[in-house]
C-alpha cells in the first residue's frame, strides 16, 4: 500500500480538526490548517472540499469561519478516510475487497503473489479499520504532553515550539499502537483528580 498525498493530507487535517475539538475550539481556518501542517493552501482546501462532500467536515461562513468535523470523531474510521481518498488498500487490484480488478495472472485462484498480497491487504485493514479518528487524536494528544510539545492551534507559554526535528529511521517506539498501548495501561488524567 501507498498511501497518496491526498490522503495524508486529509488524515492530516481531520487529525488536527479533532485536536482543535478537544481543544474547544469550533472552527479552524483553511490558512490555519495548511499552516499547521506546512501544506499548500489550494491543496488542503480541495481536499477540505472532498471531506465536506463526503459528510466528514463542515464549513462555517463569515469572518470567524473555517472548518470543523461534522461527525463525531469517534464515528470515523482511519480506514474509511483511506478508501476514500485512495481507492483501496490492497497493493495489488486483484487483492482489493472494495476495488477489484481482474489482473494478468492466467490462474488467479492459485496465484501466490496474489494470495500474499490479500494477506497483506487484510493485515492494513485490521490496523487501519480497527482505530478511529478519535483515538489517533487522544494518542497525539497525549503524547504532544507528555513532551511539553504545545498542540496546534494552541499558544500555551512555555511549551515547546512545533518546530520540525530532524530524524532518521521510523523509531518503532514512536508508532500509534505503541502511544495506545501506554494509553490503555496509564492512568487517565480524569482518575487522577477524582
Amino acid at each position: 500500500m501507498h498511501l497518496s498525498k491526498k490522503a495524508e493530507y486529509a488524515l492530516r487535517a481531520l487529525i488536527h480538526l479533532g485536536i482543535a475539538t478537544e481543544m474547544g475550539l469550533p472552527v479552524v481556518s483553511g490558512v490555519e490548517l495548511a499552516d499547521a501542517n506546512r501544506l499548500p493552501l489550494k491543496f488542503i482546501e480541495r481536499i477540505l472540499q472532498e471531506l465536506r462532500e463526503a459528510g466528514l467536515v463542515e464549513t462555517k461562513r463569515g469572518k470567524l469561519g473555517g472548518y470543523a468535523l461534522a461527525t463525531s470523531a469517534e464515528q470515523v474510521r482511519i480506514g474509511d478516510i483511506v478508501r476514500r481518498m485512495d481507492g483501496r488498500l490492497a497493493p495489488i487490484c486483484c487483492a482489493s475487497e472494495f476495488a477489484y480488478q481482474r489482473c494478468t495472472c492466467p490462474d488467479e485462484d492459485h496465484c501466490g503473489l496474489r494470495m500474499l498480497m490479500i494477506d497483506v491487504r487484510n493485515a492494513i485493514a485490521n490496523i487501519l479499520d480497527r482505530y478511529s479518528l478519535a483515538q489517533v487524536v487522544e494518542v497525539t494528544l497525549r503524547k504532544m504532553r507528555r513532551d511539553g510539545v504545545a498542540p496546534p492551534f494552541s499558544t500555551h507559554a512555555g511549551a515547546k515550539t512545533n518546530a520540525p526535528q530532524v530524524r532518521g529511521k521510523a523509531n518503532p517506539a514512536d508508532g500509534f499502537l505503541e502511544g495506545l498501548s501506554q494509553l490503555v495501561t496509564a492512568p487517565s488524567d480524569e482518575h487522577q483528580n477524582q
